[in-house]
């Protein structure tokens, strides 16, 4: 290792020390760093002594004498098989960064470190890994603040771990709910997502460039880009079938929000757009997210996605230089950027192209502050790894992400006449099922389900009894004859029904991890990726207890717990009360019972519409305006749950609407000057609560159609009963500019109707207007 060489002086810029060593690299070296070949559980063997390298690591770092990043060192899941017996806990885990970071410092002739990267779609997905709820319950909270708080304790446990960048799902809109990772987006809103966006990038990063170099932060790398929930027919990887202006609109702004934020990385999608692959996409890579917004990360490629390009190139030289040149800087898994000197020696790709993705590679990993110490304190995981303050706001955000879609008759919260409460269902007691997917190995005990919720809040005296009734997608006789005979007794039933993302050792995995289905196979995993659906409908053994059960004439309280929006139709009128818990993590079952007996009253809005049946799709709310909705001649085409929509114990009523100025001319707003939108929310019941104050804009005047209304801003206030208080609401160019029929994105001279309240409906509504001259 050169250790006198100028990279290694802290007194000089990154800059600097990026080109000084650049330029000391060989061709071998520079394809090392743009290289993240294998899967880091190959990189370690569990010893009776502790942690082992493997012979499969050293010959991967012999490869590029060096290596770039090593992905999932600590992941652990069915795909990877590590499990308690075979892989790496929290206590074991910075030993096992340092020694992986000894190795090449050693073994290498420029001791360039490692970048580390791990999975952490919802918490890190590694042997003691504190598991979020999935992104659609995120969504559900429209608290960011809290999300930020939660986003820091993952960045926390990922770092004490020795890791350095995670790997999160944030870029993907939910417009087509067949899709199996549904559970990986905010929800169907751009607006929505992309704050929920930049939540995620400060919690995992913070808010400033130097605080990443801090012992309790990573770099976030944002996935998908782009378009990846716009998949036709909802097929994992299926092409998007958008234009440009759907493009920006929907699915950009996202990233766009990550970019501002000061996102370190993002990873490139699957899809195709107007038939170029994401991954050979310049317009998107480079043009787009650098040229046009400044993006100065790293382009991560999804797993073996560049060796797909074949299909086009037909040599792995030529797919790794078509990559290269779109702006792709590092790999994942995939045999093309392995060919990367001979594609360069063979003059199929640039070596300045090379150049520039080993400076934003080393780049990152200045930034971090690894060259200067890429060792991690063997002590401190045990702190930060499932810690006290973590679980409380983990708790907070489970309880915030579950939204009360009905409340018929006011039968929740449970009261104490109901002594003898039956829950009945297949997500009752099966912990796995609300945790979704990318979950790793869970040790027994850990975390609460919907049963143990209940029966730690239930009031003393009561009787819990249970019984599962069917599976996911399975069911016997028997199973519903035991779940009737609980019920017959009971003077409540709780049906804790939905969908499950559970992946097991049964079940075999592809390349990248995705369970391989065979059409028409039963299995209980109903979602997750590659796991698309063509029926929105529960499985037929869950909608018949569903019947059976309601035929009994007990009230019924009906939590769905799911990852993806699921058609309840049939479900619907079954229950008096019904409850989205979503995939609420680790401690969703506590905050399930402490909402079904009243300890917390639910402040959860749906970040994405339910829909009535698949063939009914799309149904998201922000459509465009053709005069009403259009709908089929044998179904409505509105949602049974709309956007936005979330009931509470309490109610609430906004009022006062008062828009600073009326008036605003478009010159004015491209200067930067903003609308403030004063209302006053007021809690009119007699229990203290959450409301989400929501702002939606209707462009009544464009030259583009618009959709019939759009979510432009929201405040999440508690209030204790008659309080009130004034939210102020902001509205600039970015919430008021549309993309015109030349693609301008301007602010264009008209009215729009803003509209305010609890839901899209709104209480109170107001008309702003939009100059060509100064006001």
């Amino acid at each position: 290792m050169e250790k006198e060489a100028a990279y290694w002086n802290k007194a000089l810029t990154v800059e600097e020390r990026v080109e000084d060593l650049l330029g000391r690299m060989t061709l071998k070296e520079k394809v090392g760093q743009v290289n993240q070949h294998m899967y880091g559980w190959n990189a370690y063997k569990r010893t009776a002594d502790g942690i082992e390298l493997t012979e499969a690591f050293k010959s991967e770092v012999a490869f590029g004498d060096g290596m770039g990043a090593l992905y999932g060192l600590f992941r652990a899941d069915p795909w990877s098989a590590v499990t308690y017996e075979n892989g790496i806990t929290a206590a074991n885990s910075a030993k096992a960064a340092n020694a992986v970071q000894r190795y090449v410092r050693e073994n290498t002739r420029l001791g360039i470190p490692v970048l580390l990267s791990e999975e952490c779609p919802h918490g890190h997905q590694a042997l003691d890994g504190t598991l979020i709820p999935t992104n659609i319950g995120i969504g559900s909270t429209w608290n960011t603040e809290l999300m930020e708080r939660v986003y820091g304790h993952v960045a926390a446990e990922i770092r004490a771990r020795g890791a350095h960048v995670g790997l999160i799902s944030t870029l993907d809109v939910l417009r087509e709910p067949r899709w199996g990772r549904s559970e990986e987006c905010y929800g169907e809103d751009p607006y929505l997502a992309a704050r929920m966006t930049t939540s995620a990038v400060r919690g995992l990063q913070g808010s400033t460039p130097e605080e990443l170099r801090q012992p309790d932060r990573i770099a976030a790398l944002l996935k998908h880009f782009v378009a990846q929930g716009a998949a036709l027919g909802g097929r994992n990887s299926g092409p998007a079938g958008i234009g440009e202006r759907e493009l920006r609109e929907i699915h950009l702004p996202g990233m766009q929000a990550g970019v501002r934020a000061g996102a370190q990385g993002c990873m490139a999608a699957y899809n195709e757009i107007d038939g170029i692959p994401c991954h050979a996409n310049k317009q998107l890579l480079t043009g787009i997210l650098r040229e046009e917004w400044g993006f100065e990360g790293i382009v991560m490629a999804d797993g073996v996605a560049i060796d797909r390009l074949l299909s086009m190139t037909g040599d792995y030289e030529s797919a790794a230089a078509l990559a290269l040149s779109a702006g792709v800087d590092l790999s994942l898994w995939d045999t093309s950027f392995t060919t990367l000197e001979a594609a360069v020696e063979a003059g199929k790709a640039d070596p300045a192209l090379l150049d520039r993705a080993v400076r934003r590679v080393l780049k990152l990993k200045f930034e971090l502050g690894l060259f200067d110490n890429p060792f991690t304190d063997e002590n401190i995981a045990s702190e930060k790894v499932g810690s006290e303050a973590f679980r409380l706001d983990n708790l907070q955000a489970a309880r915030e992400s579950i939204v009360l879609l009905k409340n018929e008759g006011a039968l929740l919260p449970l009261g104490k006449q109901y002594r003898r409460i039956a829950v009945i269902g297949p997500n009752a007691d099966n912990i796995y099922n609300q945790l979704g997917d990318y979950t790793s190995t869970q040790p027994p005990g850990k975390g609460a389900t919907v049963l143990e919720g209940i029966r730690r809040i239930a009031p003393a005296g009561t009787e819990i009894v249970y019984a599962p009734g069917s599976g996911i997608r399975s069911g016997t006789p028997e199973q519903l004859r035991e779940a009737l005979d609980v019920a017959a007794g009971a003077d409540v039933v709780v049906l804790a029904i939905g969908g499950s993302s559970t992946r097991n050792f049964d079940i075999r995995f592809d390349t990248n991890g995705a369970a391989i289905t065979t059409s028409g196979a039963p299995s209980e995993m109903d979602c997750g990726e590659g796991v698309d659906v063509a029926d929105l409908r529960l499985g037929e053994p869950q909608r018949e207890l569903a019947r059976r059960i309601a035929e009994l004439g007990k009230p019924v309280v009906g939590v769905v717990v799911q990852g993806r929006p699921h058609a309840l139709t049939d479900i619907d009128p079954l229950c008096g009360a019904l409850l989205c818990a979503w995939y609420p993590g680790q401690e969703g079952g506590q905050a399930v019972g402490e909402i079904l007996f009243g300890h917390v009253n639910p402040s959860g809005k749906l970040a994405v519409s339910l829909p009535r049946s698949s063939g009914q799709l799309p149904v998201y709310y922000n459509y465009k305006d053709g005069g009403s909705r259009p709908g089929y001649f044998d179904l409505t085409g509105n949602p049974l749950y709309t956007f936005g929509h979330g009931l509470s114990y309490t109610s609430f009523a906004c009022e006062g609407l008062v828009l600073q100025p009326a008036a605003i001319s478009a010159e004015e707003l491209e200067q930067g000057e903003r609308v403030s939108v004063k209302v006053t929310v007021r809690n009119t019941g007699g229990t203290a609560g959450q409301e989400v104050v929501q702002l939606y804009v209707k462009d009544l005047e464009a030259s583009v159609t618009r959709p019939v209304t759009e979510l432009k801003g929201f405040s999440k206030v508690m209030l204790q009963p008659g309080e009130s208080r004034e939210v102020v609401l902001e509205l600039g160019l970015e919430e008021l500019a549309i993309w015109t029929a030349d693609m301008a994105f301007k602010a264009e001279p008209g009215n729009v109707r803003i509209t305010v309240g609890g839901s899209q409906a709104g209480d109170c509504t107001a008309n702003l207007k939009i100059t060509r001259g100064t006001v």
